[in-house]
């Protein structure tokens, strides 16, 4: 079953750049990892504390073998303040959108 990771980290908003950029790295490794479907840590653009998170994984199995031996991120120059991010298990996927006939 596939599963996301998803939601929000809040940081001083001085240092929010400061922390995405460290988690380039990271977004990177991932994203060519066998089984990971897409990944993004990116600045929110509309509250300048605000990080969002995305993981998209193939399976539980393969977010757990990746988190043992991800590379960490650089300094951030910040610590989160407050997070708000959960493990979705996926059972079906399909178009946002039906479309219109």
């Amino acid at each position: 079953m596939t599963v996301i990771v998803a939601g929000s980290v809040w940081v001083d908003p001085a240092a929010r750049d400061q922390y995405v950029d460290a988690h380039q790295v990271i977004v990177r490794a991932a994203r060519a990892y066998p089984g990971c479907l897409d990944g993004a840590i990116s600045a929110d653009p509309i509250d300048p504390g605000r990080i969002n998170i995305y993981e998209y994984w193939d399976s539980e199995a393969t977010l757990n073998t990746w988190r043992a031996i991800a590379p960490r991120p650089g300094p951030t120059g910040t610590t989160i303040k407050s997070q708000n991010v959960f493990l979705h298990e996926v059972s079906a996927s399909g178009p946002p959108f039906k479309p219109k006939i």
